[in-house]
């Protein structure tokens, strides 16, 4: 089983954003995800349930892989 490096994943996650130019207020709207939820898994605070994480991993055109679980 692969484990999920929580600051990887993180870091992954505010670049993906930053690459979309979008704020955390605007993600939030667009995928349903509350924004004090993404900010958490954008500073390494918590990991996505995963249910979550394939509504992110669609949001940015990814695999939940690609994004959660790979260096």
């Amino acid at each position: 089983m692969k484990r999920i490096d929580i600051n990887v994943v993180a870091q992954k996650l505010k670049s993906l954003r930053k690459e979309t130019g979008k704020t955390i207020a605007q993600v939030a709207e667009e995928t349903g995800i509350g924004r004090t939820a993404l900010a958490n898994y954008e500073s390494g605070i918590r990991i996505p349930r995963d249910e979550a994480k394939v509504v992110i991993a669609e949001y940015y055109k990814r695999t939940v892989d690609d994004i959660f679980f790979s260096a």
